[in-house]
């Protein structure tokens, strides 16, 4: 096991946070994924990993972030917290593509993230499990961008041939303004739910 910056003889970190499973977040938080903690997760974090991070594996036409995204699905479901946090799980273990996730080899993941996402809802006092409108928003999500930012598909995609994309398309935001609309729209439904 790697050593942890205090003396060895003098070590009083845990035994599951005294190693090199830790990440390095952009506040300079320590963060341990396999092991996280809801007063270790900051919005900022989240906001900054999740503007710049692209959705599709980077397969879009242009760059559009996750975390563009959450702020749109916010302002079209009935939890816009929910909403807007919904993928914050992919700031501390980034994401893997559908294919992928769903296979029995990744049952690991799948479990981290999940245990993520239950310690980001606990943070923020968001009901758990995820309700199950998140899966619908997120669906209608995926029709709209397969529209707007993807090139023709070579065939269908079954899970949202049936699904009505929104209206309005989608003009992909920089890094830098992602971040600011996210935590701009964290603020207005946190001050609102405060209200």
């Amino acid at each position: 096991m790697d050593e942890c910056n205090k003396c060895l003889n003098e070590c009083r970190c845990p035994p599951e946070r005294c190693d090199s499973t830790w990440i390095q977040t952009f506040t300079g938080r320590q963060f341990w994924p396999l092991n996280p903690r809801a007063e270790d997760i900051d919005i900022r974090d989240i906001a900054h990993a999740l503007s710049n991070i692209c959705r599709f594996t980077g397969h879009t036409r242009w760059f559009y972030s996750v975390a563009q995204h959450s702020v749109i699905a916010s302002h079209h479901c009935e939890d816009p917290m929910w909403a807007l946090l919904h993928d914050a799980s992919e700031a501390y273990l980034c994401d893997i593509a559908r294919p992928l996730k769903r296979s029995p080899e990744f049952s690991a993941y799948r479990n981290a993230e999940s245990r993520m996402m239950q310690v980001i809802a606990e943070r923020f006092v968001l009901p758990w499990p995820e309700p199950a409108f998140i899966k619908q928003i997120d669906l209608v999500m995926l029709a709209t961008e397969r529209r707007d930012l993807m090139p023709h598909p070579p065939r269908p995609w079954l899970s949202i041939e049936n699904v009505k994309p929104l209206a309005q398309g989608i003009q992909p935001w920089s890094p830098a303004r992602a971040e600011f609309e996210f935590l701009d729209r964290f603020e207005q439904l946190n001050t609102k739910a405060g209200a």
